[in-house]
Order: C-alpha cells, then sequence, then structure tokens
C-alpha cells in the first residue's frame, strides 16, 4: 500500500486525477472502475481540463460504477447515471455505449446484480477502482456488517449513509433506502485500488482502515489485503494516523 499526503482538497484532487491519467495513458482500452460522490468531483474537473488541453483521450476507455440507487431514474438529477455524466462523460470523447452502470429501475434486484457482475467479468476485470469512503468506512454502498459480501449486491442503507445523504435531496425521506453496489469481493478482484479521502472528520475512520484490525465493521479495511494500493488522502484525513 502506497499511501500520498496532499496538502488539501485540491492538491488530493490532482494527485489522484495524475493516477487516473496514467493508467489511460499507458493502457489507452483500460477499464476505469468510477465512484460518485463530493470527493472525487475535484478530480474529475481535472481530468475534463486536461482532456481540453489535448493531454488525455478517453476514445478507447471503457468504465463501470461503483454504484447506483435504487428506483432512481437516469434522468434524476441525483442519480449517479446523471452524476457521471454531469462532472465527466459529457465533456470528454469517452464513448457512451462504454460506460456501465447498475440500472436503478431493475424489476428484478437479484437478476440486476447477476447482469453487472458478469458485465464487469466480460469486460476482462477493472484495471484501477477508484473509492472513496463514507463515515462509517464504507466503500460503494458495503455498510458495516458481519461479514465482507462477495459480489454485486442490492443493499439497504444504514441511518448514518442516509444521514450523509439527504444534504443532497429535499429530506431525509428523500433518500432512497436502498441501493446496487459492487461487493467487496468484486471491488478486491480490481487490478489496483484507488483511495481518495478528504477531511478531518474522517480522520480516525481511515486510520482504523488502514492500521486496524481487518474487519467487516469497517469496510474499507479489507483493502489491507489488496497488493496494490494507493491511499491519496489530505492532510486533515490523515491526521489520526500515527
Amino acid at each position: 500500500m502506497k499511501i500520498y499526503k496532499a496538502k488539501d482538497y485540491q492538491d488530493m484532487s490532482r494527485k489522484a486525477a495524475n493516477i487516473i491519467s496514467a493508467q489511460v495513458i499507458t493502457k489507452p482500452d483500460c477499464v476505469l472502475g468510477l465512484a460518485t460522490g463530493s470527493t472525487p468531483e475535484g478530480m474529475y474537473a481535472q481530468l475534463v481540463e486536461w482532456y481540453k488541453k489535448g493531454d488525455l483521450d478517453f476514445s478507447e476507455v471503457k468504465s463501470v460504477n461503483l454504484d447506483e440507487y435504487r428506483g432512481m431514474t437516469r434522468d434524476n438529477d441525483q442519480s449517479y447515471y446523471y452524476f457521471m455524466h454531469k462532472h465527466l462523460f459529457d465533456h470528454v470523447n469517452i464513448d457512451p455505449a462504454n460506460t456501465h452502470l447498475p440500472n436503478g429501475i431493475a424489476e428484478d434486484p437479484q437478476e440486476e446484480c447477476i447482469r453487472y457482475e458478469n458485465q464487469i467479468k466480460s469486460m476482462g476485470g477493472v484495471d484501477l477502482q477508484l473509492l472513496g469512503m463514507g463515515h462509517n468506512g464504507h466503500i460503494g454502498f458495503n455498510e458495516p456488517g458481519d461479514e465482507f459480501t462477495k459480489m454485486t449486491n442490492c443493499v439497504d442503507l444504514q441511518e448514518s449513509t442516509i444521514e450523509a445523504n439527504k444534504r443532497f435531496f429535499a429530506s431525509a425521506d428523500d433518500v432512497p433506502k436502498q441501493a446496487y453496489t459492487m461487493g467487496i469481493g468484486t471491488i478486491m478482484r480490481a487490478k489496483r485500488v484507488l483511495l481518495m479521502v478528504s477531511g478531518e472528520d474522517k480522520a480516525e475512520t481511515l486510520a482504523k482502515a488502514l492500521c486496524g484490525p481487518i474487519t467487516p465493521k469497517v469496510p474499507a479495511s479489507v483493502l489491507q489485503l489488496h497488493n496494490d494500493v494507493v491511499v491519496v488522502a489530505d492532510e486533515a484525513a490523515l491526521s489520526a494516523m500515527k
């Protein structure tokens, strides 16, 4: 595991964008596992800037996203499909046919999980998986629990996650209560993992994830077992590290 300390959010975003861009340059037809949320927004903005300067070419890149809210239509401005188009896909030359997310309005959740897992396998797996981390240590929507999930699954969101996400909705009642997410096993099969973490409010959880026991109570702790993990975090997020 490599840990890069960034001065602040902007520096973290640039450092993470460097890692993503290096992957795209060295393997133009790579499969990127992408994440949403406020943490990677600055990183996506940096990638778009470099693309517009002619430094990056996404024409052969394929992508799979970590997760999507269940019951959320793609035209809803809180869907992760909408987020990805707003922050990246609509601003670079990636082929929309090469971008993949779980179908939030699939009729059968179990079938959708199997379909998405097979989609990832058919692409040869993920070359570089981008992750953020929740306040409770979740990665994707894999919440703290009694065991690590093996594959893409439909999960019930914990109250802490609903509380954290309600700022994006009119009220907590409007936050979806379920989501599709890559499983821990799916994430761990990625060839390389990039974890981005920002803010002092995640410092204690990040220290537990990187230095504490490996436990499904802190889902991100499983990354200690991956053989190629890069952590890019700002000084505030790393402030609890010994």
